[in-house]
């Protein structure tokens, strides 16, 4: 019996990766550095441990105040880009025991490269960072973890746009997908949502910019209240299907709106895939992004307390993040109580 992990269950660390200059950073490298740091010492704070791949251990190390770096372990390793909740491992249990599993990752339906980050799993259970035994390879199947969440009770929420896209795992029908999820991450009951798609997302509708799961049959969704907003009908359609959904019960969700952050735009004025739907929680701490924008960030940070009433909330500004279209969620990807070998 097979069951995929819920995230806020208590973890052994956070798997980050710093930008470099082969990154597609490197336009913006200090400014990015910056932003990393802020996201590491954000969480190092909080006494959540990070383990940060990174080219040159000794310059990243150089990037925090001493009394930190109890709370990071440092890999140096090769890799495309810093977006670890897509490339980095899934954990579920199988028949109560623990496994890391790598999925294969494509660069997003082949838009990026990614021959480096589809081998990060490998190596770091290669450099024994990995408890001896759980890693598995299943890179044959493309699965991104910004595609998928759960509320640890057997049910899994993703999207048809993600999970049937031809350039991943050819034409799936969502009869397929659902199978796939069944299999390979133990889902007892798969929702497709099939509306939502953020303008400026190149991941053809990660569900982790959208709509989250959370205890006590909750699912937290981005609302959009301004008819003029050229998302408005599209997320307006989405939360009807959501409404619409009942769990493995048959009982209706409690949906709670998040708002949605005000447009950003590049500087090319394209718009940029702002969501407060992309946090990470812990066993203890959510982790929310802010945009800059009070009002909206407080807002977005008093809702998520309905779902998480005994979590510390923090907020980390997130404005570099967004400028290559991802935000905190797509930068973190949590490893859980003793997946790692040395803690």
């Amino acid at each position: 019996m097979k069951q995929f992990l819920p995230e806020w269950i208590p973890s052994s660390a956070i798997l980050l990766a710093l930008p470099h200059k082969d990154t597609d950073w490197a336009y913006i490298l200090p400014e990015a550095m910056a932003q990393y740091k802020r996201l590491v010492e954000a969480l190092a704070q909080e006494g959540v441990h990070v383990l940060l791949l990174c080219p040159d251990r000794e310059e990243a190390e150089n990037l925090f105040q001493p009394e930190l770096l109890k709370e990071i372990t440092f890999v140096e390793m090769q890799y495309n880009d810093t977006w670890t909740r897509d490339y980095g491992p899934i954990t579920i249990t199988k028949h109560g025991d623990l496994r890391v599993i790598d999925f294969g990752f494509n660069g997003w339906g082949l838009k990026f490269a990614a021959d480096q980050d589809n081998q990060v799993n490998r190596r770091l259970k290669e450099k024994s960072v990995f408890t001896k035994g759980m890693y598995r390879n299943e890179t044959a199947f493309i699965l991104e973890g910004g595609s998928i969440d759960t509320d640890g009770e057997g049910t899994v929420i993703t999207t048809t746009r993600c999970l049937c896209s031809p350039n991943r795992n050819g034409f799936l029908t969502k009869k397929e997908a659902d199978e796939q999820l069944r299999k390979r991450l133990g889902a007892q009951h798969v929702l497709f949502l099939d509306y939502g798609a953020l303008i400026g997302d190149d991941t053809d509708s990660h569900v982790d910019t959208l709509a989250r799961m959370a205890p006590d049959n909750i699912i937290l969704y981005v609302g959009c209240r301004d008819v003029d907003d050229p998302q408005f009908e599209e997320l307006l359609k989405m939360r009807a299907q959501l409404t619409m959904f009942r769990n493995a019960e048959g009982n209706p969700y409690n949906l709670v709106e998040l708002p949605l952050p005000d447009a950003i735009y590049d500087e090319n004025g394209e718009r940029l895939p702002a969501t407060y739907a992309n946090y990470l929680v812990t066993d203890n701490v959510l982790f929310m992004p802010t945009y800059g924008q009070n009002q909206k960030d407080e807002l977005a940070m008093q809702t998520v307390r309905i779902a998480f009433p005994n979590h510390k909330i923090v907020g980390v500004d997130c404005s570099t993040l967004i400028r290559q279209h991802g935000s905190l969620h797509c930068a973190t990807m949590q490893l859980p109580l003793h997946t790692l070998s040395f803690r």
